[in-house]
């Protein structure tokens, strides 16, 4: 799938947001790019989860960006788009300043193939338009262009392409799809049949919910890349998220020891209880004093409660107030708190600094909701160092 830059600042920060969406629940690599006009504007897309980043051939200061951001980032990362007439006889030029592989309109390209490593546009999602433009020599793979609101395509629906890929698959294209290597007959099954299913947050570890699988159920699983379960009330199949757009985006499958229990890491989309709780296990019965502390889901969940104070303001709120007055006054206190860090660091108290590093953490916090970033970007860039 791909997403085009938009123009202006505003609307730019928006396709970054969108772009991190696509990529945190499709079960398809995203490719982004078109007016890039910095090697920052690169980075950007990269570390938002793009596969690959594309310049456009119209955009004039795509030859002089070309080498400069292949050199850094590799020029497996860079394409260019060759979205003008003469821009296939340009080939050559945009290979030997980094290209590593080109874009163009699936209707664009030579029936007979290219000498080049080339990605088509397309806006055909179906099976018999995508296996015929793959046969085509030298052409690497489609991309479907993803519009407003992040329509894969005409006739595709979001959450669809591990479907799509499975049909390919069978067509005998080499597709990166869900195989297991047990078989649902090796499973230790319950006495109605039943393998029991844990569900966990891949990013956090929290364990979200506890549902059945039937063997229909797997096998739908593996074919959508979406949690599947079978209803021991209704008796039948359903699709966590069919109904209330919650879906559970798969990201690992693990067996048990025994064989007899799955364990599934998602990409949970909304809350996964049918309470509107973030899981089904909030209800306590018992426990002893403990420091439940796990690093990233506490500042998952300050996080989560500054980005709600946004979007649902409440009166007297700090948090608020510093939204309220702006950029300029959440920066402020930002510099105020790193500040305070400096001074606590010349005092042997250990507590001082602890307390400090809290306060600058939480307008650092304050601060990423206002931009649009997420924890998630950050430990991905830590990730890459």
């Amino acid at each position: 799938m791909a997403v085009d830059v938009s123009e202006g600042d505003a609307e730019h920060e928006e396709s970054i947001g969108r772009l991190k969406r696509m990529v945190r629940g499709l079960d398809a690599p995203v490719f982004a790019g078109g007016r890039i006009e910095r090697v920052e504007d690169v980075k950007k897309y990269l570390y938002a989860g793009a596969r690959m980043v594309y310049l456009k051939a119209s955009e004039p200061q795509t030859v002089g960006l070309l080498r400069e951001v292949s050199d850094r980032f590799g020029r497996e990362k860079i394409a260019v788009w060759l979205d003008t007439p003469d821009a296939l006889s340009r080939v050559e030029e945009y290979g030997s300043l980094g290209a590593g592989s080109f874009l163009i309109s699936a209707k664009d390209c030579p029936g007979e193939g290219v000498s080049f490593p080339v990605y088509l546009l397309s806006e055909d999602g179906t099976e018999t338009g995508i296996s015929a433009l793959l046969s085509i020599p030298g052409v690497a793979g489609v991309i479907l262009a993803a519009g407003e609101g992040a329509s894969p395509g005409e006739g595709l629906v979001e959450g669809s392409f591990m479907e799509l890929k499975a049909g390919l698959s069978e067509m005998g294209f080499s597709m990166d799809i869900f195989r297991s290597p047990v078989s649902w007959r090796e499973f230790k099954l319950g006495p109605d049949g039943l393998l029991p299913v844990i569900v966990q947050d891949y990013r956090t570890g929290e364990v979200l919910m506890m549902a059945y699988m039937n063997e229909q159920a797997f096998l739908d699983t593996l074919r959508t890349g979406r949690m599947c379960y079978f209803s021991r009330s209704r008796r039948s199949q359903w699709m966590k998220g069919e109904s209330s757009g919650h879906f559970q985006y798969v990201r690992s499958l693990h067996l048990d020891c025994d064989n007899d229990t799955l364990l599934a890491k998602v990409f949970q989309v909304g809350p996964a209880c049918h309470t509107g709780s973030r899981s089904c296990f909030f209800q306590t019965l018992a426990k002893k004093e403990y420091d439940d502390v796990n690093p990233l889901l506490v500042f998952e969940k300050v996080y989560e409660v500054i980005q709600d104070r946004k979007l649902h303001p409440k009166e007297g709120s700090y948090t608020n107030y510093l939204f309220d007055k702006g950029i300029d006054k959440i920066l402020k206190k930002v510099g105020e708190e790193a500040t305070e860090i400096v001074i606590a660091a010349k005092n042997p108290d250990p507590e001082e600094i602890i307390y400090e590093l809290s306060d600058f953490l939480y307008h650092a916090m304050v601060l990423m909701v206002q931009k649009g970033v997420a924890w998630e970007d950050v430990t991905r860039e830590l990730a890459n160092r």
